[in-house]
């Protein structure tokens, strides 16, 4: 394995621990928003290392464009609860999602 072998892989995986670390420690819907952002990134980093060891860009490609048509979709929808919960609550707190009823 060369050092960017090496790299990829470390930066991809401390992606990963990175936003499931934020996943697990946070009660705050932005954050969580933004934690799952991080871990869809280091995904698509490491399908991208994976096509470029293999020699199948062409399948790498398609299947990033469907992660990130996910991904967006994924952001959108939580958006939209993040602002519901802010517009009722006051706040971003998920402990108060039970009150969105409706």
């Amino acid at each position: 394995m060369n050092l960017f072998t090496l790299t990829t892989l470390a930066v991809g995986l401390l992606l990963i621990f990175t936003g499931l670390y934020l996943l697990l420690k946070t009660h705050n819907m932005l954050r969580i928003i933004i934690a799952v952002e991080i871990v869809m990134k280091a995904i698509t980093l490491l399908l991208i290392f994976a096509g470029l060891m293999n020699g199948k860009m062409a399948l790498t490609q398609s299947f990033i464009i469907t992660v990130i048509v996910v991904e967006v979709v994924v952001a959108v929808v939580a958006a939209g609860l993040a602002i519901n919960l802010f517009r009722h609550n006051g706040d971003m707190e998920i402990s108060r999602l039970n009150k969105l009823n409706g």
